[in-house]
């Protein structure tokens, strides 16, 4: 496990506490019925900027706290937790992207409204379900993009976007040329097809730049998927402990005391390669790739094992909507598929090592 510097504890802790007095599950549920076409609460939104945590990953120079990308990874555990909607991780991401581009205006124009919530920024890089960088058809010419991207996480309601084309990586500003269908999927959250007919750009970088990028935000699902899976471990543990059968509380059971046991470990080697990965972004190493692919292999099964146990050994009432055990089994489903599945980064480990 990572260890962390008073400023990351204090961080977490003010994570934690927020999450749980103003934004429990109760919350999402609320959300979620109520379907607002951005995907996400904007006064949520504008308490998550007053705290700062849009800026977190933003240079010092360029308005934000630049602490790095363990620390988000803090907060997006946190958040993950209670199931909380934000556009925190996409907006990071894109922000990493603009303060690794070759724009010195570009940064100028965003990285300030970004690190004080004002602005959010979606990143658009697959053009189908499959994720597949390497695969784009968007393409750039005369200073204009054209294409079609999908499963765009925020695409709702942001203000831009930072696209992938075949060449490189570009900043769409605004909604000139853009057009956006919504997405509604499984886990009710802001997801949008994004149409961009010869809308005008700014060039961040070439092809490396983006998979530095989607190596970032692959990351950050990892961190979100940690806090989710570790919530819905200590939810069904609670819940075993109090539901009585036969006389005696279902945590007596030797065969669910091993699946639990099972969980547990699989937990405490997630939290080390999603820690692993998240510190290795920070530190500039050269081996990225491979720890973010290992994170999100590792990370990708043990939510799907964890949430899909939640549901199983809370019995009836976990598979009806009344429980909040279906929520994150469905958003586990979309983060496992978000920016390569598991199968798909244990694939590139692979090859990434040599095998």
């Amino acid at each position: 496990m990572a260890v962390l510097t008073e400023d990351q504890t204090m961080l977490r802790d003010m994570a934690q506490s927020w999450t749980d007095k103003e934004s429990p599950v109760a919350a999402f549920r609320a959300l979620r019925d109520a379907a607002p076409p951005a995907g996400f609460d904007p006064e949520v939104w504008a308490e998550v900027g007053q705290m700062g945590w849009p800026g977190i990953v933003v240079p010092e120079a360029d308005g934000g706290a630049g602490m790095g990308y363990l620390s988000l990874g803090l907060v997006l555990e946190q958040l993950g937790r209670t199931l909380t909607a934000t556009p925190l991780a996409a907006t990071a991401a894109a922000a990493s992207a603009i303060a690794m581009g070759e724009d010195a205006e570009a940064r100028a124009a965003w990285l300030p409204r970004i690190a004080a919530g004002e602005a959010i920024v979606a990143l658009a890089v697959d053009e189908g379900p499959l994720h597949d960088p390497e695969a784009l058809a968007t393409v750039v010419a005369d200073g204009r993009l054209t294409g079609t991207k999908m499963f765009v996480a925020e695409g709702d309601g942001a203000h831009a976007f930072v696209v992938a084309a075949a060449d490189g990586l570009y900043l769409v500003a605004g909604d000139a040329a853009v057009s956006r269908t919504p997405r509604r999927m499984a886990d009710s959250r802001s997801h949008a097809d994004v149409r961009f007919d010869a809308a005008p750009v700014v060039r961040l970088g070439d092809k490396a730049l983006t998979a530095a990028i989607c190596d970032r935000a692959a990351a950050l699902v990892t961190a979100e998927m940690l806090g989710l899976a570790g919530q819905a471990f200590d939810d069904t543990n609670a819940y075993l402990k109090t539901r009585v059968q036969f006389g005696q509380p279902l945590s007596t059971f030797q065969a669910l005391q091993h699946r639990m046991a099972k969980m547990f470990s699989e937990l405490e080697l997630m939290r080390s390669v999603v820690e692993g990965a998240l510190e290795a972004i920070d530190a500039g190493r050269s081996d990225v790739a491979q720890l973010v692919s290992l994170a999100k292999a590792v990370g990708g099964e043990t939510t799907k094992l964890v949430s899909r146990e939640m549901v199983q050994l809370h019995g009836g009432i976990g598979m009806t909507d009344e429980h909040h055990a279906g929520f994150y089994l469905k958003r586990a489903a979309v983060l496992e598929a978000m920016w390569g599945n598991a199968a798909w980064h244990r694939d590139r480990f692979g090859r990434l090592a040599g095998y």
